[in-house]
């Protein structure tokens, strides 16, 4: 019998509170704590005291706690309370931060402790500034501030009049530490500093992801609080984001979870929502949304459970207003859409604000029994049948504690998240990337293709970024003479021959697998995505109707099959899913007469052995490639 040794974990937290002042010219600070020595510093015509402390927090006898608890403590030792005053003369802003810096030699990696920040109002009650975080140093320092870099920021805030606001520290073990075998006697410390300096109001552009998006909307952005969220509103806000090959944009902060709501730019497809009803429970649209498997949205996200929350509540309720609706039909899911009040939210109920796209794409809101509300391509709100096809605009919810490293928020530097600011990809496999994820292939004016998935396990599906162009204009062409994609008919033909020879030399046709599966199933009104490979939506068995061929067509339902721009910079342009036996799918999902003329958007699969040499895969720097030995 082996007997098991439970260590108690003792940990010694000596906060002591310190003020750095760096430039400013009309302020005073006052910090205060439990201490009994009062600095006073004087420069000018300012004057500073704050109170040093040495107080130990002393978590006797813990162990690894939940959140739940540890954010909740208020037995004596179990917290630290401190105090940030000004006192300001004449028109100044302060830029202050609170930060945390690890001091001693703790026993214990910082990585297993957890801190968080609240504010203490004028009530009693305590407001929550962050979401627990382990302990974590920045790189960078904050030029607003003052703070250097290598601290841990907590807070981040302006003021421009005199006000006082309290402050209650927490820190304790996190639940995933695994206190067998340590020995016991851990300690870590941490010395809570307070930067301030004065200037124009900071605009942050690191940090939690709901603090920056907020802060820095730009001048033509606002923001707008209902009490549950507050929306980013205006035409053309700094709320981009790129996460795992797409580009989003950011709508609402929950007020109290601090979650943050993105929603693709572009539409990522187009399907129908449903066959013949308008709950998106059970729909098309919410299977297609949080597919997990090879050709599935969520399931080609990167790291979704890290990122995004998974049981995010989605208010699908029927209403024919656009008025904030009722919570009568909420749906659990990690991916959704944006309903109609959250669409109306972004610019007051105007058809002009940053969500209209110049696309036509679902919301989320039902207006009957069978219809769906819809966005149209000139912002109009409008209701469709449920088994029409139209455009996808994914929306997920970010965590609270996902944090922007980089980016300003534009379109031409949209922030980047911590986790996915990947760098220095050189002799990275390309079939470990993500979809949506850009590359350079190709030649001249079309040598801009997009990752697609890795539906055949080792190699990269990828498709053209938009359809074929020559001389600035999209080329068109005939199906052929009838409705099954093959390499005889007239665009097989073409992509087999003229496009591996004009448009893609053989520096690159020689990163094409030489053969392709391609699934030529059927997808007519109000039927599953699923369809166009499967034979049914237990995808159970592919489809017996394929050809083989080296380059092909993206399916219907398919990542990537939508469109990427706004109305007159985009074409329709065919698929190779049959509508029926003798029409064919564009991209919006309409049945086509083969010989009738669309645009072309070649889809080709990489080898396995191609390697990135350059970029990092947006649009502003695609990843560069060549054929490993």
């Amino acid at each position: 019998m082996v007997k098991v040794r439970k260590e108690i974990i003792i940990i010694g937290v000596l906060l002591l509170l310190v003020i750095v002042m760096i430039g400013v010219s009309y302020a005073a600070f006052r910090f205060m704590g439990e201490g009994t020595k009062l600095n006073k510093i004087t420069t000018g015509s300012i004057t500073m005291e704050y109170t040093e402390s040495s107080n130990t927090i002393s978590l006797t006898g813990a162990l690894p706690t939940t959140d739940e608890t540890g954010t909740k403590r208020l037995n004596p030792g179990e917290y630290f309370d401190f105090t940030v005053s000004s006192n300001i003369v004449g028109n100044v802003n302060i830029n202050y931060e609170i930060s945390a810096k690890e001091v001693g030699d703790g026993t214990i990696d910082g990585s297993n402790i957890k801190l968080y920040l609240t504010r203490l109002t004028d009530e009693g009650t305590e407001e929550q500034l962050m979401v627990p975080e382990v302990y974590r140093e920045e790189d960078s320092s904050n030029n607003y501030t003052g703070r250097p870099a290598n601290e841990m920021s907590l807070y981040t805030s302006s003021m421009s009049s005199s006000e006082s606001n309290r402050y209650r520290l927490r820190m304790y073990v996190d639940e995933g530490y695994n206190p067998q075998g340590d020995r016991g006697g851990l300690t870590f410390s941490v010395k809570i500093n307070v930067y301030g300096k004065d200037g124009d109001k900071m605009s942050v552009t690191t940090g939690p992801v709901s603090d920056v998006v907020l802060s820095n909307v730009g001048d033509s952005g606002s923001t707008y609080d209902d009490g549950v969220d507050t929306f980013i509103t205006g035409e053309d806000p700094n709320n981009y984001i790129w996460y795992s090959g797409k580009l989003w944009r950011a709508v609402s902060v929950n007020n109290e979870a601090k979650t943050t709501k993105l929603v693709t730019q572009w539409n990522i497809s187009a399907i129908s929502y449903d066959d013949d009803s308008s709950a998106f429970e059970g729909s098309y649209m919410e299977d297609w949304l949080n597919d997990t498997s090879v050709d599935g949205f969520l399931g080609n996200l990167r790291d979704y459970e890290n990122f995004i929350v998974t049981d995010a509540k989605w208010n699908a309720t029927l209403t024919t207003s656009s008025s904030k609706p009722a919570e009568t039909t909420m749906v659990t899911d990690a991916v959704g859409l944006l309903n109609m009040y959250e669409y109306q939210s972004s610019n007051n109920g105007g058809v002009d604000g940053y969500l209209n796209n110049g696309l036509s794409w679902w919301t989320l809101t039902p207006n009957s029994s069978s219809l769906v509300r819809y966005v149209r391509n000139d912002g109009s709100a409008m209701r469709l049948v449920s088994n029409t096809n139209t455009g996808v605009r994914p929306s997920i919810n970010l965590k609270s504690s996902m944090r922007i490293v980089d980016g300003d928020g534009t379109i031409d530097n949209p922030y980047r998240l911590e986790g996915d600011n990947d760098v220095n990809l050189s002799g990275t496999l390309i079939n470990t990337r993500y979809s949506g994820e850009y590359i350079r292939f190709g030649n001249d004016e079309n040598n801009l293709y997009r990752i697609v998935s890795h539906e055949n396990g080792i190699g990269t599906k990828i498709t053209s970024a938009e359809s074929l162009k020559s001389s600035g204009e999209f080329i068109s062409m005939n199906f052929g003479r009838n409705a099954r994609f093959s390499s005889a008919n007239t665009i097989g033909t073409f992509l087999n021959g003229d496009y591996l020879t004009s448009y893609v030399d053989s520096t690159y046709s020689d990163m094409i697998e030489d053969s392709t599966t391609w699934y030529l199933g059927t997808v007519g009104t109000g039927t599953s995505y699923k369809l166009a490979k499967y034979t049914d939506t237990n995808m159970s068995s592919t489809v017996s109707n394929t050809t083989a061929t080296k380059v092909g067509l993206l399916r219907f339902g398919e990542l990537m099959a939508g469109q990427f721009d706004r109305d007159g910079n985009n074409t329709e342009y065919w698929t190779l899913t049959l509508f029926d036996s003798s029409h064919v799918c564009d991209d919006s999902g309409s049945g086509n007469n083969p010989s009738n003329m669309n645009g072309v958007r070649p889809s080709l699969n990489l080898k396995s052995n191609i390697i990135i040499t350059g970029g990092d895969g947006t649009k502003q720097s695609p990843f560069t490639l060549e054929l490993a030995s």
